[in-house]
Protein backbone atom coordinates (compact mmCIF):
# COMPACT_ATOMS: atom_id res chain seq x y z
CA UNK A 1 0.00 0.00 0.00
CA UNK A 2 1.45 3.31 -0.92
CA UNK A 3 1.15 6.37 1.25
CA UNK A 4 0.04 9.49 -0.41
CA UNK A 5 1.09 12.82 0.92
CA UNK A 6 -1.52 15.38 1.68
CA UNK A 7 -0.78 18.37 -0.67
CA UNK A 8 -1.73 20.84 2.09
CA UNK A 9 1.30 19.85 4.15
CA UNK A 10 3.94 19.57 1.48
CA UNK A 11 6.38 22.36 0.71
CA UNK A 12 6.50 23.73 -2.78
CA UNK A 13 9.67 25.77 -2.15
CA UNK A 14 12.88 23.96 -3.06
CA UNK A 15 15.42 23.47 -0.26
CA UNK A 16 18.13 25.44 -2.06
CA UNK A 17 16.10 28.67 -2.19
CA UNK A 18 15.49 28.46 1.58
CA UNK A 19 19.22 28.24 2.24
CA UNK A 20 20.01 31.32 0.13
CA UNK A 21 17.86 33.74 2.23
CA UNK A 22 19.42 32.80 5.55
CA UNK A 23 21.65 35.94 5.91
CA UNK A 24 23.07 39.13 4.43
CA UNK A 25 25.77 39.24 1.83
CA UNK A 26 28.90 41.31 2.39
CA UNK A 27 27.81 43.82 -0.26
CA UNK A 28 24.46 44.38 1.49
CA UNK A 29 26.20 44.95 4.83
CA UNK A 30 28.66 47.45 3.31
CA UNK A 31 25.84 49.33 1.58
CA UNK A 32 23.96 49.58 4.87
CA UNK A 33 27.03 50.94 6.69
CA UNK A 34 27.64 53.53 3.95
CA UNK A 35 24.01 54.70 4.07
CA UNK A 36 24.17 55.07 7.84
CA UNK A 37 27.51 56.90 7.62
CA UNK A 38 25.96 59.42 5.23
CA UNK A 39 22.61 59.85 6.99
CA UNK A 40 23.39 59.82 10.72
CA UNK A 41 25.64 62.93 10.88
CA UNK A 42 22.91 65.00 9.22
CA UNK A 43 20.35 63.79 11.73
CA UNK A 44 22.67 64.51 14.66
CA UNK A 45 23.41 68.02 13.36
CA UNK A 46 19.69 68.68 12.91
CA UNK A 47 18.90 67.54 16.44
CA UNK A 48 21.65 69.80 17.82
CA UNK A 49 20.18 72.80 15.99
CA UNK A 50 16.72 72.01 17.36
CA UNK A 51 18.14 71.84 20.89
CA UNK A 52 19.92 75.21 20.46
CA UNK A 53 16.74 76.84 19.20
CA UNK A 54 14.73 75.37 22.05
CA UNK A 55 17.22 76.69 24.61
CA UNK A 56 17.12 80.18 23.04
CA UNK A 57 13.31 80.26 23.10
CA UNK A 58 13.26 79.18 26.75
CA UNK A 59 15.79 81.88 27.71
CA UNK A 60 13.85 84.54 25.81
CA UNK A 61 10.67 83.52 27.66
CA UNK A 62 12.49 83.91 30.99
CA UNK A 63 13.77 87.33 29.92
CA UNK A 64 10.26 88.42 28.96
CA UNK A 65 8.95 87.26 32.33
CA UNK A 66 11.66 89.25 34.15
CA UNK A 67 10.91 92.40 32.11
CA UNK A 68 7.16 92.09 32.70
CA UNK A 69 7.77 91.55 36.40
CA UNK A 70 9.69 94.82 36.68
CA UNK A 71 7.09 96.76 34.66
CA UNK A 72 4.36 95.41 36.93
CA UNK A 73 6.32 96.71 39.92
CA UNK A 74 6.60 100.14 38.29
CA UNK A 75 2.88 100.25 37.46
CA UNK A 76 1.98 99.14 40.98
CA UNK A 77 4.16 101.94 42.40
CA UNK A 78 2.59 104.44 40.00
CA UNK A 79 -0.94 103.57 41.13
CA UNK A 80 -0.03 103.28 44.81
CA UNK A 81 -1.57 105.85 47.16
CA UNK A 82 1.74 106.24 49.02
CA UNK A 83 4.17 106.34 46.07
CA UNK A 84 2.48 107.58 42.92
CA UNK A 85 3.85 109.19 39.76
CA UNK A 86 6.69 111.04 41.52
CA UNK A 87 8.17 107.75 42.80
CA UNK A 88 8.72 106.42 39.27
CA UNK A 89 12.38 107.38 38.72
CA UNK A 90 15.31 105.18 37.65
CA UNK A 91 16.96 105.49 41.08
CA UNK A 92 14.12 103.55 42.71
CA UNK A 93 14.68 100.61 40.36
CA UNK A 94 18.42 99.83 40.54
CA UNK A 95 20.18 97.66 37.99
CA UNK A 96 20.48 94.00 38.91
CA UNK A 97 23.67 92.28 37.78
CA UNK A 98 22.32 88.98 39.06
CA UNK A 99 18.70 88.06 39.66
CA UNK A 100 17.83 85.61 42.43
CA UNK A 101 16.69 82.32 40.97
CA UNK A 102 17.70 83.29 37.43
CA UNK A 103 21.48 82.83 37.08
CA UNK A 104 23.06 84.58 34.12
CA UNK A 105 20.29 87.16 33.70
CA UNK A 106 20.78 90.88 34.36
CA UNK A 107 18.11 93.60 34.39
CA UNK A 108 18.21 97.39 34.05
CA UNK A 109 15.42 99.93 34.20
CA UNK A 110 15.48 103.39 32.65
CA UNK A 111 12.92 106.17 33.04
CA UNK A 112 12.73 109.13 30.66
CA UNK A 113 10.26 111.96 31.24
CA UNK A 114 8.78 113.86 28.31
CA UNK A 115 5.90 116.01 27.32
CA UNK A 116 2.73 115.12 25.43
CA UNK A 117 4.57 114.73 22.13
CA UNK A 118 6.65 111.91 23.71
CA UNK A 119 9.67 113.03 21.73
CA UNK A 120 10.79 116.25 23.35
CA UNK A 121 11.33 117.72 26.78
CA UNK A 122 8.42 118.25 29.09
CA UNK A 123 6.58 116.71 31.99
CA UNK A 124 3.60 114.52 32.61
CA UNK A 125 4.72 111.41 30.74
CA UNK A 126 7.40 108.85 31.62
CA UNK A 127 8.62 106.09 29.33
CA UNK A 128 9.81 103.16 31.43
CA UNK A 129 12.09 100.74 29.62
CA UNK A 130 13.28 97.45 31.10
CA UNK A 131 16.18 95.63 29.45
CA UNK A 132 17.06 92.04 30.36
CA UNK A 133 20.40 90.59 29.18
CA UNK A 134 21.70 87.01 29.25
CA UNK A 135 24.64 85.12 27.73
CA UNK A 136 24.00 82.66 24.92
CA UNK A 137 27.01 80.70 23.55
CA UNK A 138 29.40 83.64 23.81
CA UNK A 139 26.88 86.23 22.60
CA UNK A 140 24.95 88.57 24.90
CA UNK A 141 21.27 88.52 24.03
CA UNK A 142 18.78 91.09 25.24
CA UNK A 143 15.05 91.59 25.55
CA UNK A 144 13.62 95.11 25.89
CA UNK A 145 10.11 95.99 27.02
CA UNK A 146 8.73 99.46 27.68
CA UNK A 147 5.55 101.19 28.75
CA UNK A 148 4.30 104.68 29.32
CA UNK A 149 3.03 106.11 32.61
CA UNK A 150 1.32 109.46 32.99
CA UNK A 151 0.72 112.00 35.70
CA UNK A 152 -2.98 111.91 34.92
CA UNK A 153 -5.41 110.74 37.59
CA UNK A 154 -9.09 110.63 36.69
Amino acid sequence: MSQRRDPRFTSTVPKKSLESVAGFSLIEAVCCIVLLAVGVPGLVWGMARVQDTRALVASAAKARFLAEERLEDVLADRHSDTRGYIYVVAGNYPAEATIAGMPGFARTTSVAESGPSLSGAGTGFKRVTVSVNWPDRGVTRSFVLSTLVTDYTP
